[in-house]
């Protein structure tokens, strides 16, 4: 054979793991915009089945970091996108950046590993998969989503969206749904028996008897709203001579759909001081929409003192004006972390208003169409307790972003399934403005009922629903969730000690037993 001068052990691992490299590439199809989400059910199956067989702890770890590898290595490659073309740096630091910024992310999975053979050492398959797997897995990604501002982006859950698991969101959130598909994951580690598969199909069928579930209930009359995507490239958008352009365009669309109630323009759709245009484009905006019964929403970069600027939306209109900061910036593209050390690196990346304040702890809520909307802006739906807080006053949900620092990627998909996860935890129609796509209105079922195409000049319009009420995971979060995944773990560690103990203080003492 070509490879008989390595020996079988070795080569049996190096076949694992490119076993387990592959099976987080093809995870990704889980995700949108490909939607293949049972796909997710047999990768994370191989995945448990392969560090069930790996004895060694590195060997485990090595397992985990080649499937983070897989996962973020083709997931999240639209980090090179955005370095590429709007940081205003050579092709040979944007492949360095995005490969560190990868195999950092790919750690976590690595973590994963080490904690499962770690903690499942000489255990049974039955707890080391079904046990302990789901658990630590659930743990890890909370850990992703927390940690250094945190980096949620691929949680598992959201690859079942459009299944029946999605169920469970609207009462443990999406990691809910995480911990439902890895115990289906581990459950078909086990299938040579039948009772794995009947485990699996009452999962998911309790998924989908609780998607009927109506925790939230409709208020008074739907509205019509509008979302204006008005498809700014990103390379012109900052440029002074473009300006004027820009607010035509958008202004011109908003005329276009007199009917609605509210219109919505993406983050920073306005690329200026707020104190630049008051009384040039504010001020009369604000009269319009006033005299026409409407209102407008609209992102700008609302500037206080000169060192303290905000990536903000104001509303205009007859709702009266009242503004919300981002609070969740983006590290490196809105904020540099380490300021007084890294300084010289945001000088050098050149990323135009890339360094914003964050706002202050608000609840999100402005008054809009005559009730009250929870915003958020870009980032920040995908941490659903930014999108949570304000609720359950908020009768529907908004965010603006600008994906085209994305380019022509995964990734304003995977952020646009990532918003209609947050409409079902909540049960509330989300509505969705962009700047270049995908711009959209989400039932609140988290479901589509009227989307853009990216990269085109483009209105959506559709009916949104008031609701009230609040579902289970509004109410308490992840916290009954986390508590539950941590007592676990702690009981099974601090019995694991207590047996291993034992099991040490039982051993024959050859000095008290002479031959």
């Amino acid at each position: 054979m070509l490879f008989s001068f390595i020996p079988l052990r070795i080569r049996t691992y190096l076949l694992q793991w490119l076993l387990a490299l592959a099976a987080g590439a093809v995870s990704v199809t889980a995700f949108a915009p490909f939607n293949y989400g049972v796909v997710m059910l047999f990768t994370l199956a191989l995945l448990f089945h392969l560090l069930w067989q790996t004895e060694n702890l590195a060997r485990a770890i090595g397992l985990g970091y080649a499937f983070g590898l897989g996962l973020m290595g083709f997931g999240v490659s639209w980090v090179y996108n955005s370095i590429i073309q709007f940081g205003g740096i050579g092709q040979f630091i944007a492949y360095a950046a995005t490969v560190g910024f990868v195999a950092i992310a790919a750690a976590y999975y690595a973590l994963f590993a080490g904690l499962l053979k770690r903690l499942g050492r000489n255990t049974h398959k039955l707890i080391f998969t079904l046990g302990l797997a789901p658990l630590i897995w659930v743990l890890v990604e909370w850990l992703r989503g927390w940690l250094f501002t945190g980096f949620p982006w691929l949680s598992i859950g959201y690859s079942q969206i459009d299944w029946p698991l999605a169920g469970y969101a609207s009462v443990f959130g999406v990691l809910g749904v995480s911990i439902m598909l890895a115990w289906s994951a581990a459950l078909l580690t086990l299938s040579r028996d039948i009772w794995p598969l009947v485990m699996i199909s009452l999962l998911w069928f309790g998924g989908w008897l609780l998607q009927q579930v109506e925790w939230t209930s409709a208020y008074a009359q739907p509205f019509q709203a509008s979302l204006i995507q008005g498809n700014i490239n990103q390379d012109d958008k900052w440029k002074p001579g473009q300006l004027q352009k820009t607010l035509s365009l958008y202004q011109t669309l908003t005329q276009q759909v007199p009917e609605s109630r509210l219109v919505v323009w993406p983050e920073t759709a306005i690329p200026m001081f707020d104190i630049h245009v008051e009384k040039s484009l504010l001020q009369p905006l604000h009269q319009v929409m006033r005299q026409q019964q409407r209102d407008l929403l609209t992102g700008i970069v609302v500037k206080k003192t000169d060192r303290h600027y905000y990536n903000a939306m104001i509303s205009l209109g007859v709702s009266g004006r009242d503004e919300y900061f981002k609070q969740h910036l983006v590290p490196f593209g809105e904020y540099m972390p380490f300021k007084p050390i890294l300084k010289p690196l945001l000088d050098f990346i050149q990323i135009p208003m890339s360094d914003f304040s964050p706002g202050e702890n608000q609840d999100g809520l402005i008054t809009l169409a005559g009730h009250q909307a929870g915003i958020n802006i870009c980032y920040e739906d995908a941490f659903p307790n930014e999108v949570l807080r304000a609720l359950p006053k908020a009768a529907y949900l908004v965010n603006a972003s600008n994906d085209s620092w994305f380019g022509d990627s995964l990734a304003p998909h995977q952020h646009l399934q990532i918003a209609r996860m947050r409409a079902l935890e909540s049960q509330r129609d989300f509505l969705r403005a962009t700047s270049t796509g995908i711009s959209a209105i989400i039932s609140h079922q988290g479901q589509l009922r009227q989307s853009a195409p990216q990269f085109a000049q483009a209105t959506v319009t559709a009916m949104v629903q008031p609701r009230h009420g609040v579902t289970p995971y509004a109410f308490w979060g992840d916290a009954p969730l986390l508590f539950f995944v941590m007592s676990s773990l702690l009981i099974w560690l601090r019995q694991h000690t207590q047996r291993k103990t034992k099991m040490l203080f039982m051993r024959p003492n050859p000095k008290e037993n002479p031959q």
